[in-house]
């Protein structure tokens, strides 16, 4: 009797779908299929075979197509996925879609994962001689002129050269060749020191065996070098290594110190990557041939067939948290795969989260720390400017624009800090007190002066600057507070012979510009950086000696019990990059609440005493990592749907349950793109009473018929409960 293939389809329920194995061909688990769904066809996994289904063989329709000739996902990762799903209670086919690349889940042939390399022609370089080609297609002639590339090369020299190889190739200009060897230069590392080296032996006297590290070490303490020690430690055995990053923007510069130093190629995986790009860097780590692979969150669920090592930097940084879809934890699900794979992990920060840091003091993570910065560099020197006897510009005190003047002046470079990005968060008249506010938020639309338009920075809406107030028709509309656009312009206007450089989402748009801007600075000329987060986070500025932090105070007066600790995690982080060279670091931070608590004891003792104060605060309040807990969202274009679900979700839940309720109430942000928002925090003491009662209680959610008005989705252990 044929047997029943279990298949997980990309779709946001919560179960797998039963089908007869395909005419031709054999369906096993970790294999791709293309089965029948619907009205359409659908590329899933098969998870399992069966003997039998529930609905029974004879009203199962059988799947189209094997794709693959060997399972595409292997065992470790199967199980991995399978725990992702039921923890995560994530819907087991978006769970798989998750592992695969976008080019693997359609049905075509595996990609050639054999090296791309391209070079110019002939009739190439005649074309270029010519100067008939312009734009990128002369970009990427004028890049093969001297030696052929390979397309990670090319990736990384001309991001979007794809689109001039189709006009190119076609047309006879450019050729793929075999791929060339080429020798790399390795750099020496520098040597460690004595509490580097005890890093290293530690985690590499457990290289082969299960063993989570947490790595809590100062800014500018090297937890780099480190990295690259293990990796290449790793590397020797004959293993792979697998290196998480938060952000995008710190791929390109990890990615040459990494091959500058251990002289082998990089795989990199994430957003910014071609489809096809992706889908043959994930084949080379699954086929083994990959030894080294940097990636964003996504970039866990890389298979490694041989495994040696599992590093997640900055591990505190909630980007590592999928917000939608399937709302895993790259760093949590990289814990469990080392697990699996019976490797260390090592999770680094400089500001570690108080979930690491109470995994230390329970045991399961073992601490290594970094308490000095290297060549016996001093920490930078932190001010507090109180702010409230001063007449600011632009929401700059004078303490402040004296400090970044004497350090242009010394030919030093500046960074002032703001995550608000836009001109100014609210557009105000003065006569009526109308301000513009987003008809689909009912929250402040910001001002961007540069592109004439008030934009959500909650769900996108935009609209014109009016001329006159539409309330009252008076003419006198002003910008109220301050965004990294103003401050630029003010630091523009009050230093006209400084390069002002603002990095935020607007100016980096393009995928490359980020580099590109940094890589501009000369390391020996005055400049002011204006930026946002994206500033905070790993990048290396010989001749900045002086961060000043502006708008310190919306952390300190947030109701998020996480505010206290994002809000030192940011000053430490940004503090940081002050004076990581030779000359000394100062770091301003300005505030109306000078006398803060949790200022005062980052000042006094730093970030290590100000986390175990928050730590004890939350075990007396009984808050995460001491609870557990998940969060129930909903969604409509009418508040009563949401009330309706909320309201019947909460009396669905097991009679006798051992969790806290709190709900039904609206979210903190209750409208948001014109849609209602409210939610429903469940609490526990213990992670498997929790799960024990949302289990039962999602297959009941789905079965509400107030369930089919509402988008909702379920959230285990949120960051964020917005």
């Amino acid at each position: 009797m044929p047997a029943v293939l279990r298949v997980a389809l990309p779709v946001p329920l919560p179960s797998l779908f039963d089908y007869l194995p395909p005419a031709t061909g054999q369906a096993v688990p970790g294999s791709r299929v293309l089965v029948p769904f619907g009205r359409g066809k659908a590329v899933g996994v098969v998870v399992d075979v069966a003997a039998d289904s529930a609905i029974g063989k004879s009203r199962l329709k059988p799947a189209i197509q094997a794709l693959d000739d060997a399972p595409l996902l292997d065992a470790e990762l199967m199980r991995s996925l399978a725990w992702a799903a039921d923890y995560w209670l994530g819907a087991p086919g978006e769970a798989y879609a998750n592992a695969l690349p976008l080019a693997l889940r359609e049905p075509r042939p595996l990609p050639d994962t054999r090296d791309e390399t391209w070079a110019l022609t002939v009739a190439g370089q005649s074309a270029l001689d010519a100067g008939s080609r312009r734009g990128g297609s002369r970009d990427l002639l004028q890049a093969l002129v001297a030696i052929p590339l390979a397309a990670t090369e090319l990736s990384e020299r001309l991001p979007g050269w794809r689109t001039a190889a189709r006009r190119l190739a076609p047309a006879g200009l450019i050729e793929r060749v075999a791929a060339r060897s080429v020798a790399t230069a390795v750099t020496t590392a520098p040597a460690l020191n004595d509490e580097q080296q005890a890093a290293v032996a530690a985690v590499a006297s457990m290289l082969g065996q299960f063993q989570p590290f947490l790595l809590d070490g100062v800014t500018g303490s090297g937890k780099t070098e480190v990295y690259l020690a293990l990796i290449a430690q790793a590397l020797a055995q004959g293993r792979q290594a697998l290196l998480l990053v938060p952000e995008i923007g710190l791929a390109p510069q990890t990615v040459r110190r990494l091959r500058e130093r251990l002289g082998v190629p990089v795989e990199v995986l994430h957003s910014n990557l071609s489809e096809g790009d992706r889908a043959r860097a994930w084949l080379r780590a699954r086929n083994g041939e990959a030894r080294v692979i940097l990636g964003t969150r996504s970039a866990v669920f890389t298979p490694l067939p041989q495994a040696g090592i599992l590093i997640v930097d900055e591990e505190h940084d909630g980007a590592y948290k999928q917000q939608d879809g399937f709302r895993y934890h790259a760093r949590d699900l990289a814990v469990v795969r080392a697990r699996a794979l019976g490797v260390p992990v090592l999770l680094g920060s400089g500001t570690p989260s108080l979930e690491s840091l109470a995994n230390v003091v329970a045991g399961r993570y073992r601490g290594l720390h970094l308490r000095t910065r290297p060549g016996a560099l001093r920490p930078p020197q932190v001010q507090i400017v109180d702010m409230r006897a001063q007449r600011l510009e632009h929401g700059l005190s004078p303490t402040l624009l004296s400090a970044v003047a004497d350090t242009v002046a010394r030919g030093e470079q500046v960074l002032v800090f703001k995550n608000r990005r836009g001109y100014a968060p609210v557009l105000l008249c003065y006569q009526c007190s109308w301000h513009a506010d987003c008809p689909r938020c009912e929250r402040p639309m910001t001002l961007h002066v540069g592109r004439r338009q008030l934009i959500c920075h909650h769900c996108d809406h935009r609209a014109p600057v009016p001329t006159v107030c539409p309330s009252c028709g008076a003419t006198e509309l002003k910008p109220q507070g301050q965004g990294t656009e103003r401050l630029e312009e003010a630091l523009t206007a009050q230093f006209p012979t400084v390069p002002v450089l603002r990095i935020d989402r607007e100016t980096t748009r393009r995928r490359d510009t980020f580099e590109q801007l940094l890589d501009g600075l000369r390391n020996d000329a005055p400049a002011i950086l204006v930026g946002t987060q994206m500033l905070a986070k790993g990048h290396d500025l010989p001749n900045l000696t002086l961060v000043a932090i502006v708008g310190v105070d919306e952390g300190l007066l947030s109701v998020d019990f996480r505010a206290g600790e994002r809000l030192a995690q940011t000053v430490v982080q940004v503090a940081g990059r002050a004076g990581r060279a030779a000359k000394p670091g100062r770091v301003l931070l300005q505030t109306h609440h000078p006398d803060h608590p949790l200022l005062r004891q980052l000042l006094a003792q730093g970030y290590a005493a100000a986390a175990q104060e928050l730590l004890a605060e939350r075990r007396l309040a009984l808050l995460p990592p001491f609870s557990h807990q998940a969060l129930l969202r909903a969604e409509a274009h009418q508040r009563g749907h949401v009330d309706a679900f909320l309201h019947a979700a909460n009396a669905a839940l097991p009679a006798g349950h051992p969790l806290q309720v709190a709900g039904p109430m609206p979210a903190p942000m209750p409208l948001r793109a014109g849609r209602h928002r409210g939610q429903l925090l469940l609490e526990g003491d213990s992670r498997s009473a929790l799960h024990e009662v949302l289990r039962a209680w999602q297959s009941t959610l789905f079965a509400l018929p107030a369930a089919r008005r509402v988008r909702w989705s379920l959230d285990v252990d949120p960051v964020d409960l917005y």
